[in-house]
């Protein structure tokens, strides 16, 4: 299982996804993640809404195995229902 999180410098709730996606990467044997600055890859507001295929307002913008999942709300969700995130 691969995860792609879109974010920016200075974002808290980017903070937050990769923190979930450190957790979920040394409970799991098959997780791994790649964090995406989009300010120091050079990708737009723009991009990042044909790449989500919606309008954009947020970040972080994340995709679990190439599917978009939202922000990180609906990431954290997703790995408590789905990937049994466990958070103190």
């Amino acid at each position: 299982m691969f995860t792609v999180i879109f974010g920016r410098p200075g974002c808290p709730f980017c903070v937050r996804a990769v923190e979930v996606a450190d957790k979920l990467k040394a409970d799991m044997e098959d997780f791994d993640y790649r964090y995406v600055d989009i300010h120091a890859e050079g990708i737009s507001k723009a991009d990042l809404e044909k790449t989500v295929g919606k309008p954009v307002q947020t970040v972080p913008q994340i995709f679990v195995d190439e599917q978009h999942v939202g922000g990180f709300t609906e990431f954290e969700a997703y790995a408590k229902e789905n990937l049994g995130l466990y958070t103190a």
